[in-house]
């Protein structure tokens, strides 16, 4: 029988450093991204490499806002309004400059991340905001970023086709935090990447719809 990825000792929370390190090792990579290649489809999205970059950007944006307001929502999102550039695209807040090229794309990454960073750095961890996996913390809302940063860069890192294995530790406090249910016992990695639809385990066929729970941990 698999054991959940609760068992053994209790694992650090997540903090604002893991979100900029994420950000920091994502930026360099993408930095290094063929140039040909950033219209091409990133892994099993419906979408292209720029957009999923753009999306990135916007997830990180999203959670740094969500956190902002004196009372932040508990209902619904900051109202920011959204939009897509093309029916299949993602909806998104900002939009990059495609004059700016990838180079300015990956600035507009950085410059969201360093927002996020900020927000979880020096928000109170009593407070509470909106996402629909649920009322979350600010550690909850840096392991979402920790989720989408290492999920949609194994996407773009198909779509690109380098090598993208982020650190296992990481890869576990993720796990931990946002899907306490998941199966031990193999790759954290490789966990994280069935627990978002992208793979299978052993005895675990792959998912094809799954969901993430921010809500924080006792």
């Amino acid at each position: 029988m698999s054991r959940s990825v609760e068992a053994g000792p209790a694992l650090s929370p997540i903090t604002a450093d893991d979100v900029e390190f994420a950000v920091r090792l994502a930026a360099g990579v993408l930095r290094d991204a063929p140039p040909e290649r950033w219209g091409g489809r990133a892994g099993s999205l419906e979408w292209d490499c720029w957009e999923t970059v753009e999306h990135l950007a916007n997830d990180l944006l999203y959670y740094a806002v969500q956190l902002g307001p004196q009372s932040p929502p508990l209902d619904t999102h900051v109202p920011f309004a959204l939009s897509r550039k093309r029916p299949d695209g993602p909806g998104v807040f900002v939009h990059a400059e495609r004059d700016a090229g990838p180079a300015g794309l990956v600035q507009v990454l950085e410059a969201c991340g360093a927002l996020l960073v900020a927000m979880v750095r020096t928000t109170p961890p009593q407070v509470r905001a909106h996402h629909a996996a649920g009322v979350s913390d600010p550690e909850g809302f840096a392991a979402l970023a920790l989720q989408e940063m290492l999920v949609h860069m194994h996407d773009l890192a198909e779509g690109f086709g380098f090598a993208w294995d982020p650190p296992s530790a990481l890869c576990s406090r993720v796990l931990a935090r946002l899907f306490p249910h998941a199966p031990g016992g193999s790759d954290p990695w490789l966990t994280l990447l069935w627990a978002t639809g992208r793979a299978e385990l052993t005895e675990h066929p792959r998912l094809t719809a799954w969901r993430s729970d921010s809500t924080p941990r006792p």
